[in-house]
């Protein structure tokens, strides 16, 4: 796991020096959130970047720092057998921990929602990495289900009452 680490670490440097952001990259020593995927965290360090450079990075409605996220799960694992792959979480200024805690309180507000009422409940402008988070969480779910519904860039998930049959 440490040499795995440290590859994502040494890509991450070299994708930001490309990009002429001078930011440390480190694995250790900042918070990260429990999920059920075991995920290699790499902490892009924001102390000598601008406000504007961060928000570059993570983009509107994280879709930078989701790029760069994909980017580095397909090219860390380009070669590796299927058990051997890995999965990394880029991290910028504790982007990725708030909006997991945004997202857990929109999901269980959905959740609520769609178990009073019996009715679908829709939560719009997520990245597909959020949607299939929401998904994984669901899955086991005894009496809800969820589906993503729509085109990319109005893609939505839909949270209902599981029918009867599935």
């Amino acid at each position: 796991m440490e040499s795995q680490l440290s590859s994502g670490k040494e890509w991450l440097e070299q994708l930001l020096q490309f990009m002429n952001l001078a930011a440390e990259v480190t694995t250790k020593e900042f918070e990260t959130v429990e999920t059920d995927l075991d995920s290699n965290w790499l902490n892009i360090k924001g102390d000598n970047l601008s406000p504007k450079q961060k928000q570059q990075l993570i983009g509107d409605k994280g879709v930078g720092i989701d790029a760069i996220q994909y980017l580095a799960n397909t090219i860390l694992n380009l070669n590796a057998d299927p058990e051997a792959q890995n999965s990394f979480t880029i991290e910028l200024d504790g982007y990725r921990v708030r909006r997991n805690q945004e997202l857990a309180v929109l999901t269980q507000e959905a959740i609520d929602q769609a178990r009073e009422t019996g009715s679908e409940v829709e939560i719009p402008g997520l990245s597909s990495a959020e949607r299939k988070q929401i998904h994984s969480l669901l899955q086991n779910s005894e009496d809800l289900q969820s589906e993503s519904r729509g085109q990319e860039p109005d893609r939505r998930l839909v949270i209902q009452l599981r029918s009867p049959d599935s």
